[in-house]
């Protein structure tokens, strides 16, 4: 079993809290979509999804299959618990002094709402599919070749975040058309996985730091 230090604890702090603030920047500003390619549309979370996902093979390349699992139950409980408090903030009575917040603030929190229960039902299955697709390759491709590893088991499970947060989150919203759907599906996976594979030399910078301070920890220990 490995020996964390107390430096060790400090850097997964980090890792996790850039895991989560990501994670929950993709859930409360997902909302806003941009115009696209071929008249498809993007939502903004395309730009700090990726990072959830490639922190969790980050994190595990260091640290463990197990502590790449202890990432994904933390984002878990942090969406449950935000969907609580969402609930809880919609329902309950307004103030005269704020009701010139009402509408809007029930139309972009009840939506979030919605948001959270699409992204945690796509989260819970994309991401354990990530970690165990990420150490099935590693187990068959080996240590090294961590860009082929982390972008295999990207491409698989941004299709299924992707497809399930899309389908749970607009079906029957009357927002957008099947087809419209079906085109942000694949421009959404498409786009995710290009940029986790643009992100991927962070992804090494992050082992590099992260290796780096747990070679000079055991040193430190060692002297």
């Amino acid at each position: 079993m490995q020996t964390l230090t107390e430096a060790d604890y400090r850097n997964i702090l980090i890792c996790l809290t850039l895991y989560i603030t990501s994670l929950f920047a993709a859930n409360t500003l997902g909302l806003k979509t941009m115009p696209f390619l071929f008249g498809t549309h993007l939502s903004v979370a395309v730009f700090s999804f990726p990072i959830v996902f490639i922190m969790t093979d980050v994190i595990g390349e260091v640290y463990g299959k197990k502590m790449a699992n202890n990432f994904v139950f933390c984002g878990i409980v942090s969406i449950l618990i935000f969907l609580l408090y969402s609930f809880i903030s919609v329902v309950v009575p307004w103030s005269k002094n704020s009701m010139w917040a009402h509408d809007s603030f029930n139309t972009i929190f009840g939506i979030s709402a919605r948001f959270s229960i699409a992204s945690i039902s796509a989260f819970i299955i994309a991401e354990y599919q990530d970690v165990l697709s990420f150490f099935f390759l590693k187990k068959k491709i080996g240590e090294k070749q961590f860009w082929l590893r982390s972008n295999l088991s990207n491409l698989w499970s941004q299709f299924f975040d992707s497809a399930i947060f899309i389908l749970i989150a607009f079906v029957g919203s009357g927002r957008y058309s099947s087809y419209d759907m079906f085109l942000m599906i694949v421009a959404w996976w498409i786009y995710k996985v290009f940029m986790g594979f643009l992100f991927t030399p962070l992804s090494y910078l992050g082992i590099h730091i992260l290796k780096k301070n747990e070679n000079r920890n055991n040193q430190n220990q060692n002297i």
